[in-house]
């Protein structure tokens, strides 16, 4: 057995490779190894296609932004993710003047932001979010209108077809922006790579336990039967729905209670350039009503590879896998003694869902195109085909009132001693890697944490500063990320 290494990386995707540079500039000669099963990374979550995010910033994204029962809207939220994606740019800003990364221009692409609704209910609504917002230093620059004409020159494809009479609304933030996050997740490893950390593919992780004072993982190449077996020091877990499953086997108290609950999703694509051409922007709706928050449908271009397609959804389906390659078993394989009642608690109070699914489940190929009609009046079934996205895995965890509760984000879960973690959960995910990896690095290693801050500072300015409280700063560091970023401000 070799000396044990100082990190282990369990899964190649964005919050893994996002948490290994982290360390890499923050220690340089630490030996760090990256398990992936898959035969290359962002493979799975990260890939650009299997709902890895598109700069969640909140420009656009309804329902960051709920009406409250007096009418208002509380915009708590949508300041919180575009905060968070802030320092996702600030960090990517850091790379990219270190020489960690290349031409942005790989990973990501200015993108105008919309929101679109319609019927009065909603224009109404719209109206009073962007008053809510219009004068917040990170939304600045945010566009309001109710014509038409106006919209469908930000917008061309939503406007024909559509009747005259129909109340519509929309909001445009020019400075949003598109990330690939499987090319970024790339060019990470990439780097990491340089830096002398090893990337082993193909290799599934089966079984973590401690082992004097470190912790003893075993792998399994998927092409062969012979164990492999490595120490750490630290271990993040970052192997997408996986990583229940892996930190249930880590055997650490901190686990449990929580569980998860798998939904597949699909959507419709076109690479049909005329359409593409004619449709520069993210443009977000409404939900319906009853419906979950990720069932928000959307229009939007994505840029892969370098080349540009319209993708519309989503449609949500069910799957018992936790990973789009993973087991049929999963599910089951994960339900413990200790969350079997907050699983079952979680499924009585989300009753909607479950009709949500069932009725995503049993729709037509007809009625689901004609959800893309109401953006995209003119559509032609013959443009447009389906495709899979990846497998989310919406955490479910305790609660003292409901004995549990489905929770729709992201949750870190740590040793107390903070040598092994990893994250539970979605949306918003891959935009919001650099603040969760931050605050994973705070929780896990608090004797290093305060001699790391000066140099976190120089990857991070904003570190520890709200850019809400302070338009001047925010203005400073929006200017200076789009300018490293090369998009528009």
């Amino acid at each position: 057995m070799s000396k044990p290494f100082d990190v282990a990386l369990i899964g190649g995707g964005i919050m893994s490779t996002t948490l290994g540079t982290l360390l890499k500039q923050l220690e340089p000669e630490w030996d760090i190894k990256i398990f992936e099963t898959l035969s290359d990374v962002a493979l799975e979550s990260s890939n650009p296609w299997n709902n890895a995010g598109t700069g969640h910033s909140a420009l656009c994204e309804l329902n960051y932004t709920p009406e409250r029962a007096d009418g208002s809207i509380d915009i708590s939220s949508a300041v919180k993710v575009n905060e968070q994606f802030q320092i996702s740019r600030q960090f990517w800003s850091h790379l990219l003047k270190v020489g960690a990364l290349p031409d942005p221009t790989a990973f990501i692409n200015a993108i105008p932001h919309m929101s679109f609704v319609w019927g009065a209910d909603n224009v109404e609504y719209l109206r009073k979010r962007f008053d809510a917002l219009k004068d917040h230093p990170l939304f600045a620059g945010m566009e309001f209108s109710d014509d038409a004409s106006v919209i469908r020159g930000w917008a061309p494809l939503l406007i024909p077809g559509r009747k005259k009479s129909q109340p519509i609304a929309a909001t445009r933030v020019a400075a949003g922006t598109d990330v690939d996050f499987g090319a970024l997740t790339h060019l990470l490893t990439d780097y990491l790579q340089a830096n002398g950390a090893e990337l082993v593919v193909e290799e599934r992780v089966t079984k973590i336990k401690r082992h004097n004072g470190n912790w003893r993982i075993t792998t399994r190449h998927t092409v062969g039967n012979a164990p492999e077996i490595y120490d750490a020091r630290f271990v993040f877990v970052g192997a997408g729905g996986n990583a229940l499953n892996l930190l249930q086997k880590s055997g650490i108290k901190e686990i449990r209670g929580f569980g998860g609950f798998p939904v597949s999703g699909e959507f419709l694509r076109t690479d049909n350039q005329k359409l593409v051409a004619r449709h520069q922007a993210k443009v977000y709706g409404k939900a319906a009503i009853g419906s979950p928050p990720m069932s928000v449908p959307h229009m939007d271009t994505r840029v892969v590879d370098g080349a540009a397609s319209l993708m519309f959804g989503p449609y949500a389906g069910f799957s018992p896998k936790f990973l789009k390659t993973g087991s049929w078993f999963d599910l089951f394989k994960s339900i413990r003694w200790h969350n079997l009642i907050p699983m079952i608690a979680a499924g009585a109070g989300n009753l909607s869902l479950v009709s949500y699914l069932v009725r995503q489940l049993v729709a037509s190929k007809k009625a689901k195109f004609a959800e893309l009609q109401e953006f995209f009046p003119d559509s032609k079934p013959e443009d447009w085909y389906s495709i899979t996205a990846g497998q989310r895995v919406q955490v479910i965890k305790k609660d003292a009132k409901k004995g549990g509760v489905l929770q729709f984000g992201t949750e870190v879960v740590a040793s107390a001693d903070g040598t092994i973690a990893g994250l539970l959960g979605a949306s918003p995910g891959a935009s919001t890697a650099v603040p969760i990896m931050l605050g994973l690095v705070e929780k896990c290693f608090p004797d290093r944490i305060e001699g790391w801050r000066p140099r976190l500072k120089g990857m991070v300015p904003s570190l520890g500063k709200q850019l809400s409280d302070s338009e001047a700063l925010a203005k400073k560091v929006l200017t200076e990320t789009a300018k490293a970023l090369e998009i528009a401000r």
